[in-house]
């Protein structure tokens, strides 16, 4: 086991490189980077973006320019501006050396996970990452715990009861809620419950009221889960399906075995067949999914919901960066993401031999 997860971690390496080469190469071609992110600001707001620029850490004189310069044609609305505060520019950002240098520099101090400076805010990124964090955390937890808790005893029941008229009107309901995307659902939810056109029962942003320091510890825990629930009931509902049909196809396929038939030839209840036999087999590629269906909801699925209810997490940090163009957390937040999702991939795979000793990943091709 020994050599295959070191032969798992080495190839790690150029999976990230791949990942990061070719978003750095992406990147290259599109339009409107930091330098014109930060000429449209000048042109559209006059000093009030001169004062933003020169106050977040820029060079002394940086907004001290010619309106009557030519700045390089290379850059949208650049015309009247001085090149050398162009040249300033693109040296405050990087861009003064050339795209491979930048490349290797960044995959460099990415290996000592020094992310460096937001383009646009006053803070490392690797704090502003820490900071988000905990968001998305509360919400991958959660989300991923219910779905469980909710999925697995149903696609069980719905198994063993294949066929029937309860394993019929759950079924229907699965796929309704598989099939509704979970933002329109967080959207009716709001128009519901959160002060639209029907109740005011649950708040509409963030996961804690403004009193939230000056409330009791049992008063504080009331507020979070009154703030999470929206969020959580959209988010749970995708998962929720997924994880019970695949449930009840894993105990089906188990349950038509042949030891299955033996054992019940042999006189065990059916309690002890379903859940000293069967169980084991069939929750094997459920449980093992587990730490990549966190990663998912941690990761992937929040973004739309945190955009929705105002959630201050990864989700909303990687799209607002997104769009502000702010490269340092777009590569860090994809880099990080790249890491552990390589490093969560690996430990599936152990969780598969934890609940299983026979499988022997040794014995086969990575």
């Amino acid at each position: 086991m020994g050599a295959y997860i070191l032969r798992r971690i080495l190839l790690m390496i150029p999976t990230l490189f791949g990942v990061m080469a070719i978003s750095f190469a992406v990147v290259q071609f599109a339009p409107g980077g930091p330098v014109e992110q930060v000429i449209a600001k000048l042109t559209g707001q006059g000093g009030d973006a001169t004062e933003r620029i020169s106050g977040g850490g820029g060079e002394p004189g940086m907004t001290n320019f010619d309106a009557g310069g030519i700045a390089s044609s290379k850059y949208r609305g650049a015309q009247g501006l001085d090149p050398e505060f162009i040249a300033k520019l693109e040296k405050q950002f990087g861009f003064d050396k050339p795209p491979l240098e930048r490349f290797f520099m960044m995959l460099w101090d990415y290996a000592r996970f020094d992310f460096g400076q937001s383009y646009f805010r006053d803070i490392s990124v690797l704090d502003l990452i820490l900071e988000k964090m905990p968001v998305s955390i509360s919400i991958g937890l959660w989300v991923t715990l219910l779905s469980y808790l909710i999925s697995i005893p149903l696609g069980i029941r719905k198994a063993v009861k294949d066929g029937s008229s309860f394993d019929t009107w759950t079924s229907a309901i699965v796929i309704i809620g598989y099939a509704i995307p979970g933002f329109l659902f967080a959207i009716l939810l709001m128009v519901l419950f959160a002060g639209g056109s029907f109740f005011d029962w649950f708040p509409l942003r963030g996961l804690t009221s403004d009193n939230w320091e000056q409330l009791s510890w049992p008063a504080r825990i009331l507020d979070y889960f009154w703030h999470i629930t929206l969020p959580l009931t959209a988010l749970v509902l995708s998962a929720f399906a997924t994880t019970t049909l695949l449930t009840k196809n894993s105990f089906l396929d188990e349950i038509r075995k042949q030891y299955v038939v033996t054992a019940r030839a042999k006189g065990l209840s059916e309690r002890r067949v379903l859940y000293g036999h069967v169980f084991r087999n069939a929750m094997l590629i459920v449980i093992a999914g587990f730490p990549g269906a966190f990663i998912s909801a941690f990761f992937t699925g929040s973004l739309l919901i945190e955009n929705i209810f105002s959630l201050d997490g990864l989700g909303l940090l990687g799209y607002k960066s997104i769009l502000d163009r702010d490269y340092p957390v777009v590569f860090a937040n994809l880099y990080i993401f790249s890491l552990i999702g390589l490093i969560v991939s690996l430990i599936s795979d152990l969780t598969y031999t934890w609940i299983d000793p026979r499988i022997d990943f040794e014995r086969r091709d990575v």
